[in-house]
């Protein structure tokens, strides 16, 4: 009988003990919305930024994509690269899903004039980013900021 007073004793406070970790697991704040700057030129390096970005936007995030210098280069209408591995499909292709998912892209304000490219090479529902509106998505302490 003691036995089982003291087993009992100790499964009590073992799930109290434990109660506080799983309150805590539980009390995790989900960011509601991301912004994801890319600039790599690196294929694999955009290609993770995209699958990640994917994951997010699959995991209920509003993602935001802001892309700059040779990344600006998946926006366009005429990308063209090696698909990766696993999956066999290429950054420009993982955007097009992200688009699809509701996700938005922006190439920088900078990207279209000091390339050969005009707005009308973008794809569709790519736009152009304003200082202004990349500074405030930047600061606010609502949206949390990954850089590639």
């Amino acid at each position: 009988m003691k036995s089982l007073k003291a087993l009992t004793v100790a499964a009590v406070m073992s799930v109290t003990a434990m109660a506080p970790m799983a309150a805590q697991a539980g009390d995790q704040h989900m960011i509601d919305e991301v912004l994801v700057i890319l600039s790599s030129e690196s294929l694999q390096t955009q290609g993770m930024a995209m699958v990640l970005s994917n994951t997010m936007a699959q995991k209920g995030a509003k993602v935001n994509v802001l892309l700059c210098d040779k990344a600006g280069d998946l926006a366009l209408k005429t990308y063209d690269a090696p698909a990766l591995k696993p999956k066999g499909v290429t950054p420009g292709q993982m955007l097009r899903g992200l688009l699809k998912q509701g996700g938005t892209a922006n190439v920088c304000a900078l990207y279209l004039p000091n390339s050969d490219y005009s707005k009308e090479d973008l794809l569709s529902g790519v736009g152009v980013a304003t200082p202004p509106e990349m500074a405030e998505q930047m600061l606010n302490s609502e949206m949390r900021t990954f850089t590639f």
